[in-house]
């Protein structure tokens, strides 16, 4: 077996999983103001940013041939009906509108969700202190037709709600936009993993969490059950969220379901991945680029990660 291992030349000429930038999608927070570049503290390297900022990062994500990028808003203000969610001027809709002058070409998914919209931070209206899922649909299905109508690609809804991608297509359908796929978060867990998000796009809860919609980390069949019923309502494509404490579930979603696979390489994984390179205890590319292919290597396609143009960087060498 060592034959096969002798070389780099050896090495690469064998090597059963390659990585490539254009299955990279890279999270960006749109921000309100002109000339903001606000670095996010637990997430080194990335940054809340204006629309015309935002528009030189997505330059520089076309020309490193990255895949695709997938936007998160942080409205002006926040209320508790969510309206900048689904507003024609709100902050994801006018990025969009200003990405599709400047940037063409550019690959653009947009979050569904309402956590950064509300006041109070849960992803759907309050009904007697819980977050009620059929109105929350409604919600839902406005923000993804918004942002079709301003132009993005591929819608990916996030909340967790049940029901939520039917609602969806059926109103991109009902609109007119028939032809824009849906990315469902289909396996969204409650993960600890999601921390340094919440800073990144201002959205702790301001009471209790979200256990009860999404997913219990521990439940694997379950999963399988999410994305079965989302294909069933029409998703086109389906996620697995958080990704490496998940390869399992990467691996058997690829395994049974003839769609394709997306994963979130989320907050925490690349936070710990930098702490860890800047305390000098690990080397920070060989350790981005091993955790990158375990996710390909389970199965997924597509990977939503932070380090998208670093990795672009390395692998173009």
């Amino acid at each position: 077996m060592r034959r096969m291992r002798s070389s780099e030349t050896i090495r690469n000429l064998v090597r059963e999983t390659r990585l490539d930038p254009a299955e990279f999608v890279l999270p960006l927070f749109v921000c309100p103001g002109e000339g903001v570049r606000r670095e996010i503290s637990a997430m080194p390297g990335n940054f809340q940013l204006s629309v015309d900022e935002l528009v030189r990062e997505c330059q520089e994500v076309k020309a490193l041939g990255i895949g695709g990028v997938i936007l998160f808003g942080l409205p002006e203000t926040k209320d508790e009906m969510a309206s900048g969610a689904y507003a024609d001027d709100g902050i994801v809709q006018r990025a969009l509108r200003a990405l599709r002058a400047q940037v063409p070409g550019l690959l653009i998914i947009t979050d569904v969700c309402n956590c950064e919209y509300t006041s109070h931070g849960h992803c759907g209206k309050i009904v007697d202190g819980e977050v009620d899922n059929d109105q929350t649909l409604e919600w839902l299905a406005a923000a993804a037709v918004s942002h079709a109508r301003a132009g993005a690609d591929i819608v990916a809804p996030s909340d967790m709600m049940d029901g939520r991608v039917a609602a969806i297509r059926h109103e991109l359908d009902a609109a007119g936009y028939s032809r824009i796929p849906i990315l469902a978060y289909s396996a969204k867990f409650a993960s600890v993993f999601y921390g340094p998000f919440r800073e990144a796009a201002e959205s702790a809860p301001q009471f209790g969490d979200r256990r009860s919609y999404q997913m219990d980390p521990a439940n694997g069949r379950e999963a399988m059950r999410e994305i079965e019923l989302d294909l069933e309502e029409g998703a086109d494509m389906i996620m697995v969220k958080p990704a490496m404490p998940y390869l399992d579930l990467i691996h058997e979603a690829r395994r049974r379901f003839d769609v394709p696979v997306a994963a979130y390489q989320v907050s925490g994984e690349f936070s710990m991945i930098e702490a860890a390179a800047r305390n000098g205890w690990i080397d920070h590319d060989r350790a981005m680029l091993e955790s990158l292919t375990s996710i390909r290597r389970a199965g997924a396609q597509i990977i939503l990660t932070y380090f998208a143009k670093p990795a672009a960087k390395l692998l173009r060498r």
